[in-house]
């Protein structure tokens, strides 16, 4: 499954996030999370990814990963404050030293319900 993708051009948001059935059943991968450098710093990037993490809630989706670059502070930063925490790589051969993974559980949703 393939959640429709989240973007806006104008705002300059872009992102997915698709079932991972190799980690779990209801486990959501968030792909590709972008935000455009102009479009930074105004609370964009949390905004996505709670509409992603809504969206994948849902579906039935337990927990949320993905992977970002080691270097990208910012981001990372951000993960860590909307309650992601660094797992092992679970993308086989990535080398933590280059790929940071995290995980969040998904709370499930009274909607969805």
């Amino acid at each position: 499954m393939t959640s429709p993708a989240v973007a806006s051009a104008r705002a300059g948001l872009r992102s997915v996030w698709r079932e991972h059935g190799t980690v779990g059943p209801t486990t959501a991968e968030i792909k590709r999370m972008y935000v455009t450098p102009a479009a930074r710093s105004h609370g964009l990037g949390r905004q996505l990814l709670e509409a992603l993490e809504h969206d994948a809630r849902r579906h039935g989706m337990s927990e949320a990963i993905l992977e970002t670059g080691a270097g990208n502070l910012a981001v990372l930063t951000l993960y860590t404050h909307c309650g992601y925490a660094l797992i092992a790589p679970y993308v086989p051969g990535r080398d933590p030293r280059i790929n940071r993974a995290l995980s969040k559980a998904l709370a499930p949703s009274a909607e969805g319900q």
